[in-house]
């Protein structure tokens, strides 16, 4: 046999095998790269077992859940309720709809079971009503103030005024918040009211006496805020005034004339604030003062009478 009829009788066994390997392959199955794949990993596999026995190996801490999974956790727990955000603003599911909703943008809010409309703090909280559904449901108010009891210490009802002629319902409502220790607040548009209850949750952790007016205790400031109490005389005229005399006592001893002279003042103020200044602090009683004194009747007709006439006077 010649070696052409070998090579031809060694070509359908090697076109066997070919197409045997490409078969394997066809099918995701390479042998050969399974077999260095699983001495790689068996290698791997030694060593990180030698790095586990070493000093240097730590055990991972557990898989720490995220916030949302806690709370989700929670929630599931918990019957499917949202919990309450100490941060925000917790809305009754009653007032769904409201449009007084859209005017809270300041602060976050969110909806919760609550007995009151809206929750602006653990002590704080608010019943909403509105004028026109009071007229319809007068008895809707007492059955609220029943159901909210004294859970909270500062209970706001907050009103909107959506009525042309409120004054009825404005007294009722006033008895039944002093009645209750409720705090009356009235809005005349569902802006205001939003505001209201933004004010109220910003202002939750805050002193009651920042939103008092501050006085500064400078002499100076002090005598512009007596000096301004004048109508028609501002801070700036005010200010213009000590700078130019220097002292209050010299402002009370100067001419309607000096007055004028100061910048920005002018004659018209000037002789307001001049008039103002020369006025008596106290005013004299021009009443006509009764005697009282018993008088000692004289003899004759018309003695008698000057003193009757004198004892009317």
């Amino acid at each position: 046999m010649s070696a052409a009829e070998e090579n031809t009788g060694d070509a359908p066994a090697a076109a066997s095998s070919v197409s045997g390997e490409s078969k394997i392959k066809s099918g995701y199955v390479d042998i050969k790269k399974m077999q260095e794949t699983s001495g790689a990993s068996s290698v791997f596999s030694k060593a990180f077992s030698n790095l586990k026995k070493s000093e240097f190996y730590e055990e991972p801490p557990p898989e720490v859940k995220s916030a949302s999974e806690l709370n989700n956790a929670k929630n599931a727990a918990s019957g499917g309720t949202k919990p309450a955000t100490k941060n925000c603003v917790i809305v009754s599911s009653r007032q769904r709809g409201n449009p007084i909703l859209k005017s809270i943008r300041n602060v976050p809010w969110e909806y919760g079971e609550i007995v009151p409309d809206y929750t602006m703090g653990s002590t704080t909280c608010a019943l909403f009503l509105s004028l026109r559904y009071h007229n319809l449901n007068p008895n809707y108010v007492h059955d609220r103030l029943k159901q909210l009891g004294r859970q909270y210490e500062l209970r706001v009802l907050l009103v909107l005024v959506d009525v042309k002629d409120p004054h009825h319902e404005l007294k009722q409502l006033t008895k039944i918040c002093v009645m209750a220790d409720m705090t009356l607040m009235l809005a005349w548009s569902n802006e205001e009211a939003g505001r209201i209850i933004e004010v109220y949750k910003m202002f939750e952790h805050k002193p009651p006496d920042l939103i008092m007016e501050k006085q500064d205790g400078n002499p100076y400031s002090m005598l512009i805020d007596a000096l301004t109490s004048i109508r028609s005389i501002n801070r700036t005229d005010a200010m213009t005034l000590l700078s130019n005399f220097g002292s209050l006592e010299k402002i009370l001893a100067a001419t309607q004339e000096e007055l004028a002279f100061c910048p920005g003042l002018g004659p018209q103020k000037a002789t307001k604030l001049h008039k103002v200044l020369k006025q008596p602090f106290k005013k004299n009683d021009t009443r006509k003062k009764v005697n009282t004194q018993p008088q000692k009747v004289l003899s004759g007709s018309s003695q008698t009478k000057e003193v009757e006439d004198a004892t009317e006077n």
